[in-house]
């Protein structure tokens, strides 16, 4: 009886963390998308626009969106937007291979959607990041969960592993909208 309930205990707990660490983050109302992100979708229309895609299993588009992560990172220079272009919200694809957050995501929604990682499942996302500043990253939805693409570690990780709060994030469906998100640790700050 003792194995048993054991075993009742172990399936339970395994069962939770899988439903937890593999949901897809939580949105509600409508918002105002960021500064800079209007024009940077009617500058890229694969941006905010629904492209063709193949089929992929989880196992296949979790090891593209690993490959893309890493080779993204690795042949991008960090860089504010400021001395570039002389404004700090500048959301553009890595000009002379040096961008910001906003634009390491860019580059790599586009890869993903160039590889046939379905657009649908791709969207951005505004997180507090280190520090307590305001950070972008990537969202890729898989069935397994949400997967975020972070210029600050080459680990492709469930959005509830991170450690960050996310703020808001693109519409997966209507892309040119976006939602409020308000989940991870410090969430209930601005509710």
């Amino acid at each position: 009886m003792k194995r048993l309930f054991s075993l009742a205990a172990f399936l339970f707990i395994l069962l939770h963390f899988q439903a937890v660490a593999g949901s897809s983050l939580p949105v509600t109302r409508s918002i105002g998308a960021p500064v800079g992100f209007a024009a940077a979708c009617a500058k890229y229309k694969w941006l905010c626009g629904r492209m063709a895609a193949q089929q992929l299993s989880d196992q296949a588009g979790i090891a593209l969106l690993q490959k893309v992560n890493r080779a993204v990172n690795g042949r991008i220079i960090p860089a504010e937007d400021g001395p570039s272009s002389g404004n700090r919200d500048v959301w553009s694809l890595p000009v002379a291979g040096h961008g910001d957050c906003e634009d390491y995501a860019l580059q790599k929604m586009k890869d993903l959607i160039e590889a046939g990682f379905p657009s649908n499942r791709l969207a951005l996302s505004v997180v507090i990041g280190p520090h307590d500043q305001n950070h972008v990253v990537l969202i890729a939805r898989t069935d397994g969960g949400d997967y975020v693409l972070d210029n600050l570690t080459n680990a492709v990780r469930l959005w509830r592993m991170t450690g960050y709060t996310f703020l808001a994030t693109q519409d997966f469906q209507s892309r040119t909208g976006w939602r409020v998100t308000l989940a991870g640790p410090r969430a209930g700050e601005f509710s």
